[in-house]
């Protein structure tokens, strides 16, 4: 089992001073040698949860928003760590593949091969106008990214790759510096449907399993992420491939569910500058349905369900804080490999 966590940045974050600090400070310069309270944040955190045991961290991003660039978050704090791998956001359809393939190929050789691309297909159409792009729909969605994914892997593989499709075309596109591994980095997804789920499985190594949205409880999400595995795996193997798997639950350890969950709340509702319950049902709770809201043994249980299923990494959502990234090490992460020993 691996263990990864996102980077604090107001779009994927919550509970954060630092982060809520960042977002109120945005539109305004900041005083002389100080840097973005995000991005400070960001960098003692993942400093301590490559020590903690983590292996991955997500650098989400939006663009219309607050967040720095994921990029720019990237290279500059996951280059100094020494285990934590870069999964960096892309829309296609936003971006430039050929750029993309560049930057990426960078970003693998300063963080000694251990990047990633998580591909996004997007929904904020306003977002895509201001970059000259567009949302699509259907079909041609999937083909798009399709093809943005073919550019990428054409163009790390080969000295020149030419490309002509219905949404790209290269024309003897070249790339004078590749990935620092023989591997190319991987590509992780998400999607519900089932034309999502077949472009997946012909094209991603990973896939994060949205939490089926009629769960009420934690045994329906298990039940849920047990079908979506079987459904996977008979997919990729339509393709001769095999795809892995990954979840991002909430976690949160106490005395007990009901003591973790109301401190989480608490911490919540304690930092938001407009406090709205409804932001917790919205962004939190869902999550939560997973289980592995507790106490750590309970935790820690939940954790060895999942892996039964066929789940290899667990996306951690949490109050992004030293303390609980170094907790979710010695409870969760170590206990995990120990048992790999």
């Amino acid at each position: 089992m691996q263990f990864g966590l996102y980077a604090p940045i107001p779009m994927a974050t919550v509970g954060s001073p630092e982060v809520a600090q960042a977002a109120s400070d945005a539109l305004r310069p900041l005083p002389a040698g100080v840097r973005d309270a995000q991005f400070e944040h960001g960098d003692c955190l993942l400093a301590a949860a490559d020590k903690a045991g983590f292996e991955l961290c997500l650098f989400a991003e939006r663009h219309l928003g607050q967040d720095l660039a994921a990029w720019v978050m990237a290279c500059a704090i996951a280059s100094r760590l020494d285990h934590i791998r870069a999964l960096v956001a892309v829309h296609p359809g936003l971006l430039d593949p050929v750029m993309i393939a560049k930057l990426a190929a960078s970003l693998d050789r300063v963080c000694k091969g251990r990047m990633a691309i998580n591909i996004v297909n997007g929904w904020f159409d306003e977002e895509f106008r201001m970059f000259g792009g567009r949302v699509l729909e259907g079909e041609p969605r999937y083909q798009r990214t399709a093809e943005f994914i073919a550019i990428l892997r054409g163009l790390w593989a080969n000295e020149t790759f030419s490309f002509a499709g219905a949404h790209y075309n290269v024309d003897t596109g070249r790339l004078l510096l590749k990935p620092a591994s023989p591997t190319p980095p991987e590509i992780y997804s998400v999607s519900r449907g089932g034309r999502g789920r077949d472009f997946i499985a012909e094209h991603c190594e990973w896939w994060f399993i949205d939490y089926p949205k009629t769960a009420e409880t934690t045994d329906d999400v298990l039940r849920g992420i047990e079908a979506a595995v079987a459904d996977m795996d008979a997919r990729a193997a339509r393709f001769g491939r095999k795809a892995r798997y990954a979840l991002n639950p909430f976690v949160a350890m106490g005395e007990s569910a009901e003591a973790a969950l109301n401190a989480m709340i608490e911490r919540v509702l304690s930092v938001e500058p407009d406090p709205d319950p409804r932001k917790i049902e919205q962004r939190m709770m869902p999550a939560t349905k997973a289980g592995c809201v507790g106490t750590p043994a309970q935790v820690l249980a939940q954790m060895r369900r999942f892996e039964s299923l066929g789940i290899e990494l667990i996306l951690c959502k949490f109050i992004p804080t030293i303390e609980n990234a170094r907790q979710i090490g010695r409870e969760l992460i170590a206990p995990t490999r120990r048992a790999l020993t």
